[in-house]
């Protein structure tokens, strides 16, 4: 199993909590789910229980007869001719968005005064949620899973690295030698390139293949093509496949706002908002919204017609685009392609996973664009993103004047830098921004 920094410890903590409730992961499709939990029920218990429900159908009709903990435990044990002792056993519901039941069940299990260890997991598990009303709200735990991090994919994939990076994490705000920022900066271009869907740097990692590596996530995105049209009506799959379809040139664009005129000739808001919807709750996008006002908090001041789309993981935008991954792992010529749209993927899939909020951003009559806006102890941080060496940044320049923030932040290929309130960040280190804006508040 590879290694997922946080997951583990997060895991680790349900299972010894005396008060824990059935817990429920979601993420999209190949993340790694199904191998997280039961390599984690191996490790940890002396037996695993695991039930599909979606190669299983017949395990719906436990959950329809009788709504029972025990009566299902009963049942359960009789389909795998094995009993479960709950007090040692991982019991794992696997595809529970295919069975509405199970899903309802869980309400009863939490009041159960057997405290079990049940997990639930789904592809579509967002899209589930999204549409059922009866959900047992507070009955539950919920855990995210998301392709890994450069960190996690440099603790897999190579630990001297990996060593070095946390080496230079814990220093302070000074450049890092050349010696060892280049090594970091040429292996990020290889995590751009791959990614991080567990197959896909399982395969990377072994073979150094990029043709293997391709074929890994040619069958990632056929199987999202596939859920389109089996997960939802003919009318609604025809558009979301016209909104993912659009992807790679809507990011294209020098102003990356989604525009529905790219999707379609045509196409309006009302017809394809849906479409995104369903993308969206099946964690296969990230939607990043416009700011009217950078104030506190910025959720209250989205601008809902006004967002951007990205791909949950910048290897699969990559393969979707159809570039020659070969002609771009050298140079800087990876950052500039599509006007920075790998780059600024990056961040919005890592500023997602590893913040509370969700990222938005700003924009000034037109004239000039920050490209994040975070929350961070009370403050609003502007985050300019950089692909190449220029370090012009007029958008940056006009926020600063505008609202004076606290700190200031561009993300780019260059080395740690510091002037005043501003800080460069090398883009390695994206998933660790908030430990250099704590290392600024010190110093200011």
């Amino acid at each position: 199993m590879l290694y997922r920094q946080n997951i583990e410890e997060s895991l680790n903590s349900w299972k010894e909590n005396e008060k824990r409730k059935p817990l429920v992961i979601m993420g999209a499709r190949q993340v790694g789910k199904t191998t997280l939990i039961q390599s984690f029920g191996k490790a940890k218990y002396e037996d695993v229980a695991y039930f599909n429900f979606e190669l299983n159908k017949e395990l719906h009709d436990f959950f329809r007869l009788n709504i029972s903990p025990e009566r299902i435990i009963e049942n359960l044990t009789l389909f795998r001719r094995r009993a479960i002792d709950v007090t040692k056993t991982l019991i794992i519901f696997d595809e529970i968005q295919e069975c509405p039941e199970a899903l309802t069940s869980l309400k009863y299990f939490q009041e159960e005064n057997v405290k079990y260890h049940l997990i639930a997991a789904g592809s579509l598990l967002g899209i589930t949620l999204g549409q059922k009303r009866s959900f047992p709200v507070g009955k539950v735990e919920f855990l995210d899973l998301n392709p890994l991090s450069y960190e996690e994919y440099l603790r897999n994939t190579n630990e001297k690295l990996y060593q070095t990076y946390v080496h230079f994490l814990n220093e302070d705000l000074a450049k890092i030698p050349m010696a060892f920022f280049e090594p970091l900066l040429e292996e990020f271009k290889a995590y751009m390139i791959c990614g991080g869907m567990p197959e896909p740097v399982s395969v990377f990692s072994e073979s150094k293949d990029i043709g293997k590596l391709q074929k890994v996530q040619d069958q990632i995105l056929r199987s999202y093509r596939l859920d389109f049209s089996k997960h939802t009506t003919p009318t609604n799959a025809n558009r979301i496949q016209y909104v993912w379809n659009s992807i790679t040139s809507q990011l294209a664009k020098e102003n990356k706002k989604f525009i529905y005129k790219a999707v379609k000739k045509g196409a309006r808001a009302r017809e394809y908002e849906s479409a995104i919807t369903w993308l969206h709750q099946a964690g296969i996008i990230h939607q990043v919204y416009n700011v009217t006002n950078p104030a506190l908090p910025l959720t209250a001041y989205r601008d809902l017609s006004a967002f951007k789309i990205y791909l949950l993981d910048v290897g699969l935008l990559m393969r979707m685009s159809q570039l020659n991954p070969s002609a771009l792992i050298n140079g800087n010529k990876l950052f500039k392609e599509f006007k920075g749209s790998f780059t600024e993927n990056y961040v919005a899939q890592s500023l997602t996973k590893s913040l509370k909020n969700p990222p938005s951003y700003w924009t000034s009559n037109r004239t000039a664009e920050v490209d994040f806006l975070i929350e961070h102890n009370n403050h609003i941080i502007p985050i300019e993103v950089k692909s190449g060496k220029t370090t012009r940044s007029r958008s940056l320049a006009e926020y600063n004047r505008k609202y004076k923030p606290a700190i200031r932040v561009r993300l780019s290929p260059l080395n740690i830098d510091t002037d005043g309130t501003f800080i460069n960040i090398p883009i390695f280190y994206c998933d660790k921004l908030e430990v250099f804006i704590n290392k600024m508040d010190r110093l200011n």
